[in-house]
Order: C-alpha cells, then sequence, then structure tokens
C-alpha cells in the first residue's frame, strides 16, 4: 500500500515538474513585458519604442559612472543599467553596455577624452565619499557615451533645477533617463532634419546676435536665416517647421502679420520674442537712460493668439549680475560685476516636457504677460519668476547707479510672475472679417487653423549670444562671458524646438514621474525596537514553533 501512494505522489510530482518545462518553453517563444509597478518603471514611451524598432545595427552604451559612489549616485548607476536593459529588450538590434571610469584611462588619453565629454555637455562633479574611515572628494562624470560602428555621442543624464535638494535631483535625473539616452540614440541614427527658421530684415539678431541659436540648434536641425523682404507669399515659408522671431527693432508691416498669420493657420509652429520697450544699454550711465514703448506690429497677432505683452519690465530679487566700468587698477581698466534685477535668474519651471529638469534660464530685460481670451487655445505658463517681483510700467528708468543702493524688498510683492508662455490649439487669424493686405489672394486665406503652437516671452534677448570680453567672438547661449555661469537657455531653446516639431515624440517621454517615498525619520526612530523584534525575532520564533508543530504530530502519528 505504501508503495503505491509513493508511486502516486512521484506521478503527481513529474506531472508537475513537465507543466512547468512546458510552460516555460511556450513562455519562451513569446515576447512580452508585464510591467506591475505603479509608475510603470519599466515600459517605455511609444517614441522610444518606435525609434528602438528602427535600429539597423547593434550598439554599446558606455555608462561612466563607476567605482565606489554614494548611495544616491549608485541608485543613478543602477538605474542607467536597467534602462539600458529594458531598451535591448524592446530593441530589434543588441543594445551592450559596460562601465567606464574615465579617470582609469591612462594619463596620455585622459586628458582628451574629458575635453570630448564636455562637448556632449558631461561635465565633472565632485562629491563627498567614505573610504577606510574617513571622507574624501571623488571626481565622477555622470554621463553615458551611445556608439554604433561609426559615430559616438553622449548625454549627461544628472540634471535638476535650482533649488531642489539632491534626493530630488537624483529622482528627477531617474525620471528623465529614458529620454536623455533616447535622444542620444535618435542623434545617433536619424537621418530626418526639421529645418527651423530665423525671421531677419527688421532689425532681428543682428551681427552675431543669433550665433547660439544656430550652435545649439545645428546638430540636429537645419537652420536658416530668411530675409523677410524675400518671402511674397506663404508658400515661401511653407518649408520650415518652426520660425523664430527674435526681437525685431523695426515694425513688422501688415504682409509681414498677414504671412506669420496664415504660416500658422496652414500648421507652422512660431516662437515669438518681441521687445516692449525700446532703449539703449550704451546710455545707461551716469544718469541712465528711459526704455520707451516700442511698437513691433507683433501685438495684434500675439492678443489674437490669447497674449499680450505688457509695456513693461519686470525685475526680480533672484537677480543677475551686469558688469559696470570702475576705473582703473594701473594701466588696466576694472570691470565689477553688480546685481541688476532687470536680469532674472528664473529657476521655477512647469512640470512640462519643455522645463521639466532645466536649470535657471536668464531673462534680460523681460516684459510681463498677461492672458486674453482666445476660443480653442490653451495658455500654459512654463517658467516662473521667484516670489520677489515687480513689475516697472512704461517709461522705465536704466542706471547704473541704481545700483549702488539696495533694492527696496517691500516693493517687491508680486510673486511668481509667469515668464514664457505656451500656446497651443486651434488659432484664429488675425485676418478674420478684416481685409486682407494688398496683394493676397483670399482664395488661399484660412481663417482657422488646425492643431498649433505658439512660444512667446517678453524678451528678445532670451536666445541672444553673449560676446567674450577677451576674444570678442560670440558664446553658447546660456554661458555669462563674466561670471562664467552657465544657464540653461541652451537646453530650453533644444527643448522648444523638439516639442514645436513632435510634441508627441520623444521629449513626451519627460513626462514621466516616480514619487519619492523617504522613511519618516521620527516614526523609525520612535519603532525601531518594534520593527527589530518583527524581523528578526519573530521569524526565529516562528520557525521554532512550526519545527515543534511537526515534531509532535511525527510523535503522534
Amino acid at each position: 500500500m505504501k508503495n503505491k501512494s509513493n508511486k502516486h505522489i512521484l506521478k503527481i510530482l513529474g506531472l508537475i515538474l513537465l507543466t512547468i518545462v512546458v510552460i516555460n518553453v511556450l513562455f519562451s517563444l513569446i515576447n512580452f513585458r508585464i510591467d506591475l509597478t505603479e509608475e510603470k518603471r519599466y515600459s517605455l514611451h511609444p517614441a522610444s519604442i518606435e525609434v528602438l524598432e528602427n535600429l539597423e545595427e547593434p550598439l554599446e552604451v558606455e555608462i561612466l559612472l563607476s567605482g565606489n559612489l554614494p548611495g544616491g549616485m549608485r541608485r543613478l548607476q543602477r538605474s542607467a543599467e536597467q534602462m539600458v536593459r529594458t531598451f535591448n529588450a524592446f530593441s530589434s538590434q543588441k543594445i551592450s553596455f559596460s562601465y567606464l571610469d574615465p579617470l582609469t584611462l591612462p594619463a596620455s588619453e585622459q586628458e582628451d577624452f574629458v575635453v570630448g565629454l564636455t562637448e556632449y555637455g558631461i561635465q565633472p562633479t565632485n562629491l563627498f565619499v567614505t573610504e577606510d574611515g574617513g571622507q574624501k572628494t571623488k571626481m565622477i562624470f555622470p554621463g553615458v557615451l551611445v556608439k554604433d560602428s561609426e559615430y559616438e555621442t553622449g548625454a549627461l543624464i544628472l540634471k535638476g533645477e535650482k533649488g531642489m535638494s539632491p534626493d530630488e535631483i537624483l529622482n528627477n535625473s531617474v525620471e528623465n533617463l529614458e529620454y536623455e539616452l533616447i535622444n542620444a540614440i535618435r542623434k545617433l541614427i536619424s537621418k530626418q532634419q526639421f529645418a527651423v527658421g530665423m525671421m531677419m530684415g527688421n532689425g532681428e539678431l543682428e551681427g552675431d546676435d543669433g550665433f547660439g541659436i544656430v550652435e545649439a540648434l545645428v546638430e540636429d536641425f537645419e537652420v536658416f536665416k530668411i530675409p523677410f523682404e524675400q518671402a511674397n507669399k506663404v508658400e515661401d515659408l511653407d518649408p520650415f517647421d518652426v520660425l523664430i522671431i527674435s526681437g525685431p527693432k523695426e515694425t513688422y508691416g501688415e504682409k509681414e502679420i498677414y504671412l506669420l498669420d496664415q504660416y500658422l493657420m496652414k500648421g507652422g509652429d512660431l516662437i515669438v520674442l518681441p521687445n516692449a520697450l525700446a532703449y539703449e544699454m550704451d546710455e545707461a550711465g551716469g544718469e541712465g537712460t528711459v526704455a520707451m514703448p516700442f511698437e513691433n506690429g507683433l501685438d495684434q497677432l500675439l492678443f489674437r493668439y490669447g497674449i499680450r505683452v505688457n509695456k513693461d519690465f519686470v525685475q526680480d530679487m533672484n537677480f543677475g549680475y551686469h558688469p559696470v566700468m570702475a576705473g582703473n587698477f594701473g594701466n588696466q581698466q576694472q570691470l565689477v560685476p553688480l546685481p541688476w534685477p532687470f536680469y532674472i535668474a528664473a529657476g521655477r519651471m512647469a512640470k512640462h516636457p519643455v522645463t521639466k529638469g532645466l536649470d535657471q534660464v536668464m531673462f534680460r530685460f523681460t516684459s510681463s504677460l498677461d492672458t486674453v481670451k482666445a476660443d480653442g487655445v490653451r495658455k500654459i505658463p512654463l517658467i516662473f519668476g521667484s516670489e520677489f517681483s515687480r513689475k516697472l510700467p512704461a517709461p522705465v528708468r536704466i542706471a547704473f547707479q541704481d545700483m549702488d543702493s539696495e533694492p527696496d524688498l517691500d516693493l517687491f510683492g508680486l510673486r511668481n510672475l509667469p515668464l514664457l508662455y505656451l500656446l497651443e490649439g486651434e488659432f484664429t487669424s488675425v485676418f478674420k472679417n478684416r481685409f486682407l493686405p494688398d496683394g493676397m489672394s483670399k482664395s488661399s486665406f484660412l481663417e482657422t487653423g488646425n492643431e498649433g503652437r505658439v512660444l512667446v516671452s517678453g524678451t528678445g534677448r532670451l536666445f541672444e549670444s553673449a560676446i567674450d570680453p577677451r576674444s570678442g567672438e560670440p558664446m553658447p547661449l546660456g554661458i555669462d562671458p563674466f561670471s562664467e555661469v552657465h544657464y540653461a537657455n541652451r537646453l530650453l531653446l533644444q527643448n522648444m524646438i523638439n516639442y514645436l516639431v513632435e510634441p508627441e515624440g520623444i521629449i513626451a517621454t519627460k513626462t514621466k514621474q516616480y514619487q519619492i517615498r523617504p522613511l519618516n525619520k521620527v516614526k523609525v526612530n520612535q519603532e525601531r525596537t518594534k520593527w527589530q523584534v518583527v524581523n528578526v525575532v519573530l521569524p526565529v520564533l516562528l520557525m521554532g514553533l512550526l519545527s515543534l508543530i511537526w515534531i509532535v504530530a511525527r510523535r503522534r502519528r
């Protein structure tokens, strides 16, 4: 009887084992993934999957975070590795990864390698780590390199906004890993380039002012300067996916307004950066000068689209600095940087793909923005001033001597003024129910357009290049030539263009959010002993109890 029972048990075990093997074989033939995490950490945006499915050759990712790292950096390191593994699961070609610490390279190679990393925006960061019972500084390179058989590119993966805590910066960096990695892959393999046009002819971006725009976009987009006088019909603007109107110094005429309006109605996107006040910085010394209202002709266009650029200047207590001549030292002129509330270092960002994770953006001589009624248009503020701002209505005094005295904080009573707006939706033409400009055909006129987008700020200097005082050459966007502080203007422009040309493209991956779940330190201290008992003593007691029950049952049997 006992032999039959044993044989029956063996048959059951064999059947279970065979079932497990068959299930494993079947599932190995089916490629699927189930993400059970609340925040979908191991899922990818459809735009990322599309890029990965179109790979034509294997890729290698070198993760530069390696060695003895603090806990937070190890988390970012593991997240980068896991993201590469996830990419590989969805990719049509193998994506492998390896670790590389640039500081372990031979001295003859190290300097050139580190300089090459800076071209990808990967700057070294100093951390404190515990080694041999003491704290030491360690230089790390928080970035990745992506390579195919011919080319390579890189991406910085440690990014956050000004004022974020270290935990928030790390969490933000983990949230943005998918975007940074897939954007690097896209740069490496992309064959399609969108066209960006910079409008010229009305005093926009004179001389080298447009250098920063071209430098920031030329790797990923085709960038053209467009003399407006050569555009005679809307079709002349059709080849361009985005048009940038930055700081015109002359008034736009009816024909030019009509062409921009119909370009938007027919599916184009605009970045409009007007100057509401005219001023001359060269006259700001001594008694100073006065900024007066300037009619640029764009007001009617923007008002119909749902926004008004006011005839004022915004000052903010989160300010930048402007160099002022302070006499000579020997035979050398002395430049002294003084606080200048007209320069706003804005660090409050909306949780939007264009601005999420950006560091501070510099706004110089910017005007305030108000929204107005425009049916079918969504108005989304993207960047804000600090908690201490004020508006100065025109005429506005601009004088370096005002820097000598500290600003009165009581006058700065406005909070979080919007400095950049995104308008998107179905726009209505400014020429609806109006006569068209001479020479424009009514047969091709559109009163309303399909889904479109317009980005508006109240300063034409948002993407204007600064000049290096030593070499006289224009500098990349966002670099202060005197303090050498790097602001995020360059990255903001790149995000803006990426969003305008493909709002549902890979930039949409930046909407991913991971919740920070820190331990309650007070509760940990109060309940430390209880949970130590639960985790250490209780399992031992439970196992002992089960063993006792088993022994008693065997004796009774």
